[in-house]
């Protein structure tokens, strides 16, 4: 390691250590925790199981850079790319259509066989997986319907593929002996007014119960239940809105997903995090950056990042939240994209461990205020720069960026020729 790089790191322990921060503990901590990586990202949300579909259910990628991954194995090379710039151990996030088998099988008779070659790349690699089962892009949900349908056979039909979603991620935890996050999101709303509001969200939570009704060992499975404010072509209802989620998952005991683009546009997530988890024993959070509500841009450090993670580390609940990544930006570099939301997510945790919380909930449960915010300014100017570059060459990733001529030597050896 550079001594430079060295030097910077235990002149900035000093300073934190004045404030009773451990740094070196706070780094072993850091080390621990797991960032799910979206595989979307990297093919513009494709997918390998259906050939030649279109993007449907109000999900939209934009830009055309060219490199974008078109088969599981080169999906699998670009992630492992974008994981050695990334310092830690984490997880890779599938979704349905990303089955890795050359068998014309429909969603609702996938099996855990179909996601076979994942799992031994998982193992080779030291990575958990997580799920999510496919409610979109396909014909059965071309009229923004699905597990909330009207039409009892193709709600069957969906309930039936929740249901594999369920048993492949089992089997990826049992695997991989880390447990695997299966999140069900669904797109189904309307673009105007509904007369029944009721009805529909009656299906859902029926057929939800019918999905869940299958005991799936809780020790290799963590479901998740995902609201939504509004989408393309649900402007006006969405049947899984947040307060039919919240309530859903805290009297089933799941698990509900709080994604940063799935709210009002002056809503933030950050606000509502200590609050679930008090009632409920798992949170998911899907980490994007809404530009223009659900634009899901690439994850920049921006103020509510920061909030998101300052929350997590200020009331201990680190150890009850799955952190997953959720953006799709097709106008810059695929690998790129990755790097960048995932390292700006572990350096906002960094930073919201390295500020004296214990020393500013004693003054702000004093009264003092001055204090309180004499501090937290001042520790928004400490080096955890230093910190970072630290843990960067010390878990043998670039330092800075560094990481960025990586990408750009492989976008030219491998990315171009696709």
């Amino acid at each position: 390691m550079d001594q430079s790089i060295i030097n910077s790191y235990n002149e900035a322990k000093k300073l934190y250590a004045a404030h009773g921060i451990q740094v070196d503990e706070v780094l072993e901590k850091l080390a621990q925790i797991k960032i799910s990586l979206h595989c979307w990202q990297g093919d513009d949300v494709k997918g390998f199981l259906f050939k030649d579909k279109e993007l449907s259910g109000g999900i939209a990628v934009t830009g055309s850079y060219s490199g974008r991954a078109g088969t599981p194995d080169e999906l699998r090379k670009d992630l492992e790319k974008a994981l050695s710039l990334i310092p830690g151990k984490h997880k890779v996030n599938l979704h349905a259509i990303y089955a890795d088998t050359e068998e014309q099988v429909d969603l609702d008779k996938l099996e855990p066989r179909h996601f076979a070659p994942w799992v031994e790349w998982a193992k080779g690699q030291g990575l958990g997986l997580d799920f999510n089962p496919t409610c979109f892009s396909h014909p059965k949900a071309a009229d923004g319907f699905t597990l909330s349908h009207a039409d009892k056979e193709i709600r069957s039909f969906w309930i039936q593929h929740c249901k594999a979603s369920r048993r492949i991620a089992e089997y990826f935890g049992r695997e991989l002996g880390q447990p695997c996050v299966t999140n069900f999101w669904v797109p189904d709303g309307y673009k105007d007014t509904p007369v029944d509001r009721l009805a529909p969200r009656m299906r859902l939570k029926e057929s939800l119960d019918e999905v869940f009704s299958e005991e799936i060992d809780p020790k290799f499975n963590i479901d998740a239940v995902e609201s939504k404010l509004f989408g393309i072509g649900s402007e006006s209802y969405v049947v899984g809105s947040h307060e039919f989620y919240m309530g859903y998952g805290l009297t089933r005991g799941k698990a509900i997903c709080l994604d940063a683009g799935h709210f009002h546009p002056t809503e933030v997530i950050s606000n509502k995090l200590s609050s679930i988890l008090m009632f409920s024993e798992q949170l998911l959070l899907h980490v994007s950056r809404p530009v223009r509500w659900d634009s899901d841009h690439v994850v920049t450090m921006d103020d509510e990042l920061l909030e998101i993670a300052r929350e997590l580390v200020r009331g201990d609940l680190l150890g009850r939240t799955n952190i997953g990544l959720d953006f799709f930006d097709g106008s810059i570099n695929h690998i790129a994209a990755w790097v960048i939301g995932t390292r700006n997510t572990i350096k906002a945790l960094l930073r919201a461990m390295l500020e004296p919380v214990a020393e500013l909930k004693a003054v702000e449960l004093a009264g003092d205020y001055t204090s309180r915010l004499a501090l937290a300014e001042e520790f928004k100017s400490y080096p955890f720069g230093a910190v970072w570059d630290y843990y960067c060459a010390s878990q043998n990733t670039p330092v800075r960026e560094q990481w960025l001529a990586e990408v750009k030597r492989y976008e030219q050896e491998v990315l171009s020729a696709r």
